[in-house]
């Protein structure tokens, strides 16, 4: 028999983040979101909560959890904001994950302890300017001289990589030629490091309580013990972090979708026009219905995703599907939440106004929806 409910130690976590967003975030984001700055009291509490160590052991920190348990905690959190979901998305999933999954020892015991607390974030530099979804591009290069790296060339739209607790970013490049292609590695930089730049912030349309910068680097040196993992193996190590990480976005993607169910379900209940709360009018029912049908679906489908994850299964298949479908339904879900709230809609101080704007994004970041689109058809064997 098939069971789709939560088990209990699963629903435990949902239901504490979800009391965590309601109560400690809610009240202040809109505050954070309109000045532009990261929350770090939140973080704070977000890392003595135990959410950034979720899925890794108890050894480095962690909470002895699973991927599926950040992505709960990702949903619930996403349901009130996504610049605080993405910071901890970001943390886990691309700051601290690769450090787990291809670290050393020396490596693992170093950063891990800091970042499965909360107390430390970490950036994954991967996207360049002018290579967008095309991450194969790396024009970033590290040579070898003596026992140190030299890094010099840029990234862009790096999550986590100024705020005053980022003490590392894990950056790929070139490091060599084989076959007449590209030895892509990656390797460990960290925060204050001689040549190493971070930009000033971006400017953004959406997630503005988070922290995103251009990076560049010139004739930075590193020890060549920084190298993350194999040499040459940087690029395939970090397509296996998307894969994951994509799972990560889907349940941030929603949790905003379902958030714009909860937010407009409240306002049609308070909300009177022509002598009638707007709820008791079809037009409205009907269009919250399909909300929370694309809100559902899109949970199952990550759900499905991450379920082969845990299992070990390839997944790749059907977290591309998850990521489309869900930020396809968190963009939906935004659209018609702004238009059920009219002018209300348009303000940031309500959060379907917030949520507008952060629901695009999900449709570019960790892979575009044509990304994904490319991704299943190559997965159903079309080439």
């Amino acid at each position: 028999m098939i069971d789709f409910r939560l088990p209990e130690e699963y629903e435990a976590l949902r239901k504490t983040v979800h009391d965590f967003a309601q109560s400690e975030v809610a009240p202040v984001i809109g505050e954070f979101y309109e000045r532009e700055k990261f929350p770090y009291d939140l973080v704070a509490q977000m890392g003595r909560m135990g959410l950034f160590g979720l899925p890794f052991p108890e050894e480095f920190g962690g909470m002895g959890g699973d991927y599926f348990a950040l992505c709960l905690a990702l949903e619930e959190l996403a349901r009130v904001d996504s610049s605080v979901a993405v910071t901890l998305e970001a943390g886990v999933s691309l700051g601290a994950m690769p450090i787990f999954r291809f670290g050393s020892k020396e490596q693992r015991e170093r950063w891990l302890p800091a970042l499965c607390a909360g107390e430390a974030l970490a950036g994954f530099g991967l996207t360049e300017p002018g290579g967008g979804s095309d991450a194969g591009a790396t024009r970033t290069t590290a040579k070898l001289d003596g026992e140190e790296w030299v890094i010099n060339g840029s990234k862009s739209f790096i999550t986590n990589s100024g705020t005053d607790i980022t003490r590392l970013v894990t950056v790929t490049a070139v490091t060599g030629q084989h076959d007449g292609r590209k030895e892509i590695s990656a390797i460990i930089v960290p925060s204050g490091t001689p040549g190493f730049t971070v930009e000033p912030k971006y400017s953004k349309v959406g997630w503005n309580a988070s922290d995103t910068h251009g990076l560049s680097f010139s004739d930075c040196r590193v020890p060549a013990e920084n190298l993350l993992g194999e040499r040459g193996r940087g690029y395939a190590q970090f397509l296996s972090t998307l894969d994951e990480g994509r799972v990560a976005i889907a349940a941030l993607s929603v949790g905003l979708a379902q958030g714009c169910v909860d937010e407009c379900l409240r306002y049609a209940g308070e909300r009177e026009a022509f002598g009638s709360r707007i709820g008791a009018y079809q037009a409205i029912q009907f269009k919250i219905a399909d909300m929370e049908v694309r809100a559902h679906t899109a949970r199952l489908a990550y759900y499905e995703a991450a379920a082969k994850m845990l299992r070990g299964e390839p997944f790749k298949k059907e977290a591309s599907i998850a990521k489309l479908v869900s930020s396809n339904a968190a963009m939906d879900n935004a659209r018609d939440a702004t238009q059920i709230f009219g002018g209300y809609g348009f303000m940031n101080e309500f959060p379907v106004g917030r949520f507008y704007r952060d629901a695009k994004i999900l449709e570019i970041g960790e892979g575009t929806s044509e990304i994904q689109r490319m991704l299943i058809a190559r997965e159903l064997g079309l080439r």
